[in-house]
């Protein structure tokens, strides 16, 4: 990963210069990694059933 390419990745997210103090370059490729499994479209979503037999 270059800097333009981690830089654009907390332009991205919403983190601020100020906040990257706070964080490492883990926890920023994890928190974009994440986002981007919010907008997977799951066709099933487990309920409190499911989790219980699991």
């Amino acid at each position: 990963m270059t800097t333009p390419l981690f830089l654009l990745r907390c332009v991205q997210l919403g983190i601020s210069i100020r906040d990257l103090d706070l964080l490492t370059i883990g926890m920023v490729n994890d928190m974009f990694a994440e986002s981007r499994n919010d907008e997977y479209p799951y066709r099933e979503i487990a309920g409190q059933d499911e989790f219980d037999n699991f």
